[in-house]
């Protein structure tokens, strides 16, 4: 939800009132800060590596657990003095005065307060976890007088915070009664209680994913360029813990994620009929549920609770915070909400909000919230049986424009800092290389901690952004660094020319998303992109994209140029008497002979006249027209089968068949 959009119509996204929001948020967001990485001293590059193993033997704390913890909570990165929206710094996530995370909208039945709203009389900053004990988070204050240091050298120097986090986990232990052992599976309730998880169920499944880890093991390159690896010990056991207290008989959730509910309001709003915020359905039994998007809100928790309570707003199904990744549902999943600024893809999804702004990925895009998410739509994808690819699990930014005029009015959010990889490697599905690097399709896939585009305007001023991985690759309508960008004709009607803004997508593909090759040339790699060659630098020392496998679809033969659509409606003659035709206007790309676009699904077509205040769900209209969606360019599209040939990749493919 990036920016304010037109006037609403039922069914279309809008967002809150954001110019307030912005104004009052302004101030929590820290300048966006990554510091280059070092030098290529093998030694340097290992700064952090050895800080940990040298905390663990000072501290007593076996190497593994305290590894495993720190990633849990930042992914090792360290953004050396900037804090994430919850007030924490460095690789150990060590939090500021005690830590001040907002409240779930409401605490799960039979479970105690959240921070900030104790009952029990604990000071703030307090979170209760298993065994009814109340601990501090993290603290980043008692962790410099543990290891006798200042509290700011805690929060920019990586060496001192890994110390610190491990005097607080020896801390723990020992006020536990517990011996400074070196067996992992003896620190569980330690590392149960490091974070501060402000209710039984985050606390057991943060340990949880602490031991999972351990023994998979994990090796990364942070953002500051420092390599760690976890060493994997698959014979270290979880514990258990406690049974979680029972939830809101609305949510629907996985058992294994803490969630709550606050519900939007369904309701007329006058007497010309205007409700809000949301429609009546019966999902799956009307209308399969197909696609799960993904948002951000560009606001913070409370306002976003204030949105979606407003019946004059837009809505969506799930809100998950920043600091702890705690889910809120909003509505059912059968029901449909307004969420994506299309009537056609709210008809068929699920809305999944994340606290945050995507010019700020450091202080907002957090490991417990991409985790909760994954957690979240994983189980909602098996629920309905959404497949965990980038043309069903995509973002806001990614949503198709339902008509030409609308164009200009979509999304670009979670942005190009989504790390896409990681959220799909959390999802159980990693995106990879399906195909030879001859493939005659490639997905886009860079390294997203070494993939540093430049982008301008995070601060909203034009000045260039600070270096941050990225998921999107630029598109160039030559092979040379020097070319221009691509454009795009329905965003920029009047021919402006693509920026490197951080919200201009008109120029960018992302991270999963598959394409059909149209040439190569050197280091350089051609892609079909909404009817033009488009090119982006794909270097076999560090590639961009990977082969693919799967379905194209291209015009039949005969015919020069085919319509693409914006949604999948039926014909005419499926509308019941009485009813309205929908218009099916094309969007203004061309989609010519000889040209090949990836299909990973058929369509069938659909229509739901869902602009009336009714006490049941209005009726689906289900068309026999079939279509296939495709990656047309950044967003998604649909074509008509009958217009359209299906054509196999080849070069080794491995078969992605469609529904």
């Amino acid at each position: 939800m990036r920016r304010t959009v037109a006037p609403r119509v039922p069914g279309t996204t809008r967002t809150c009132r954001l110019t307030a929001c912005l104004i009052a948020t302004a101030a929590l967001l820290p300048p966006l800060l990554i510091l280059p990485a070092s030098g290529s001293d093998d030694t340097e590059d290992l700064r952090l590596q050895n800080a940990f193993s040298d905390a663990a033997r000072e501290f007593h704390v076996p190497s593994s657990v305290l590894l495993s913890v720190s990633y849990m909570q930042s992914r090792w990165d360290s953004h050396p003095g900037t804090p994430s929206v919850a007030g924490g710094y460095g690789p150990m996530h060590l939090v500021e005065n005690g830590g001040r995370a907002p409240a779930p909208a409401a605490a799960p039945a039979a479970a105690p307060a959240a921070p900030g709203g104790r009952t029990d009389g604990a000071p703030a900053g307090t979170a209760f976890v298993p065994g009814g004990h109340a601990v501090q988070p993290a603290d980043l204050d008692r962790a410099a007088r543990l290891i006798k240091v200042p509290p700011a050298t805690l929060r920019t120097d990586a060496v001192a915070n890994v110390r610190g986090g491990a005097a607080l986990l020896a801390s723990a232990q020992r006020h536990l009664g517990k011996p400074l052992s070196s067996d992992p599976e003896d620190w569980w309730q330690a590392v149960e209680r490091f974070p501060g998880t402000p209710d039984v169920t985050t606390a057991t499944t943060y340990a949880d994913d602490v031991f999972t880890l351990i023994r998979r093991g994990a090796h990364r390159t942070t953002a500051e360029g420092q390599e760690v690896t976890l060493p994997a010990s698959p014979g270290v056991r979880s514990n258990p813990g406690p049974q979680a207290p029972p939830r809101p008989k609305e949510v629907e959730c996985p058992p294994d994620l803490a969630c709550d509910w606050l519900a939007a309001p369904y309701v007329q709003i006058d007497e010309d009929g205007d409700y809000g915020n949301h429609d009546l359905a019966d999902r799956p039994r009307d209308q399969k549920i197909e696609y799960i998007v993904i948002h951000d809100t560009e606001s913070t928790l409370p306002n976003m609770f204030k949105t979606v309570q407003d019946p004059t707003e837009a809505s969506w199904h799930y809100s998950v915070r920043s600091t702890d990744g705690h889910v809120t549902q909003h509505i059912r999943t059968k029901d449909e909400a307004w969420h994506s600024g299309s009537k056609f893809v709210n008809a068929r999804s699920i809305g999944v909000e994340h606290e945050g702004f995507l010019a700020h990925p450091g202080a907002w895009y957090t490991e417990q919230m991409y985790r909760s998410s994954a957690r979240l739509v994983r189980f909602l994808a098996k629920k309905y049986g959404v497949p965990l690819d980038r043309q069903h699990v995509f973002g806001h930014d990614n949503v198709p424009a339902p008509t030409g005029d609308s164009i200009p009015e979509m999304h670009e959010d979670p942005g190009p800092f989504w790390d896409w990889r990681h959220y799909f490697d959390l999802l159980g599905a990693p995106l990879k290389a399906t195909a030879g690097p001859d493939s005659d399709m490639v997905m886009i896939l860079p390294d997203y901690a070494t993939h540093k585009p430049r982008y301008t305007g995070c601060d909203g001023d034009g000045t260039r952004c600070q270096p941050h991985g990225s998921s999107a690759v630029r598109l160039h309508t030559a092979p040379a660094d020097d070319a221009p960008l691509i454009q795009d004709p329905g965003r920029r009607p009047d021919g402006e020319e693509s920026t490197e803004d951080v919200s201009d997508l008109g120029s960018r593909v992302s991270t999963g998303q598959t394409f059909a090759v149209a040439g190569r040339s050197g280091e350089w790699t051609a892609i079909w992109f909404q009817g033009n060659k488009a090119w982006f630098k794909n270097p076999k020392d560090h590639p961009t994209a990977v082969g693919a496998g799967g379905r194209m679809v291209t015009p039949k033969q005969g015919l020069d140029e085919i319509p693409v659509y914006g949604r999948a409606l039926p014909e005419e003659e499926a509308y019941p008497e009485g009813m309205e035709e929908e218009s099916d206007e094309p969007l203004p790309y061309n989609l010519r002979a000889g040209q090949r676009y990836v299909t990973q699904s058929g369509v069938n077509s659909s229509y739901v006249d869902r602009s009336t205040f009714s006490d049941v769900p209005q009726p689906v209209v289900l068309g026999q027209e079939k279509y296939y969606e495709i990656q047309f360019g950044h967003r998604l599209a649909y074509v008509r089968a009958n217009d359209v040939d299906l054509v196999s990749s080849t070069a080794g493919a491995a078969g992605t068949p469609g529904r």
